[in-house]
């Protein structure tokens, strides 16, 4: 298949996906790889490419920001910023060999985490609570992982806080939308000043994805919820196995 095909047609689903359930990552990431792309550097270049939507969601969801109970939004912000800066700076001193190696498992664990995140969440407020310094610490870890890799890193965000007790689901969708967009763009950064990004293959992403995002907001209303989430978990699972099939 030509590669600039795959790659326009990877960003505008990615695009999609991610402006109506999340998850772009999963088909941003692969189409890089299959298209030549080291794997490191590929991760680098899906993030800068995905992360304008992110950047331009979050200004939609301005009016809908509430701060947590005894946990103000500046803090989450600055330690969101902080992990998504440890994860990028990670990802750059991961040796090539090992990433490849580890990149199905990833990809397993945000599967999981996409089909399963709202269920085990529900599940776990049912017994047990967390308090502020818990959920920061949390937050860290979970910036890190979205500066690393990031796949469904903010569904994994909506089940942690609602540990802390937040059920507002728009004000979570908001909080997700502006902390995972700190955490991709800080991790942004540090990948454009590395030079792991390649940008003709980056710029073709991005331009798609913006054009997929304004689509899949518009076909996102006129679908369930949980329909679409079924499609992209089917999405996230095929592209868990071929990544697994390609490193046996």
């Amino acid at each position: 298949m030509n590669p600039h095909l795959l790659l326009a047609g990877a960003g505008l689903l990615a695009g999609a996906m991610n402006a109506v359930a999340g998850g772009g990552s999963f088909v941003s990431f692969p189409a890089l790889v299959f298209a030549g792309v080291p794997s490191v550097a590929a991760n680098a270049s899906s993030t800068v490419a995905l992360f304008p939507g992110a950047f331009f969601s979050a200004w939609a969801y301005r009016d809908d920001f509430r701060p947590f109970e005894r946990t103000p939004m500046r803090i989450l912000l600055m330690v969101s910023v902080a992990g998504g800066m440890v994860g990028a700076l990670l990802l750059l001193f991961t040796p090539q060999r090992t990433f490849d190696a580890v990149i199905p498992w990833l990809l397993l664990l945000g599967t999981l985490a996409f089909a399963l995140g709202r269920h085990a969440g529900a599940w776990l407020r049912g017994i047990v609570r967390i308090g502020p310094a818990i959920l920061l610490g949390g937050q860290f870890l979970l910036a890190v992982y979205g500066g690393y890799f990031g796949g469904a890193v903010g569904l994994m965000m909506m089940a942690a806080w609602t540990l802390f007790g937040a059920e507002d689901l728009r004000a979570l969708n908001a909080a997700k939308t502006l902390l995972v967009g700190a955490t991709n763009t800080v991790a942004a950064a540090c990948f454009v000043a590395a030079g792991e990004v390649r940008w003709p293959q980056t710029a073709l992403m991005a331009a798609m994805a913006a054009l997929g995002g304004h689509a899949g907001a518009r076909i996102g209303r006129r679908i369930p919820l949980p329909w679409l989430r079924l499609g992209i978990s089917v999405v996230n699972a095929a592209m868990t196995a071929l990544f697994f099939w390609r490193a046996s």
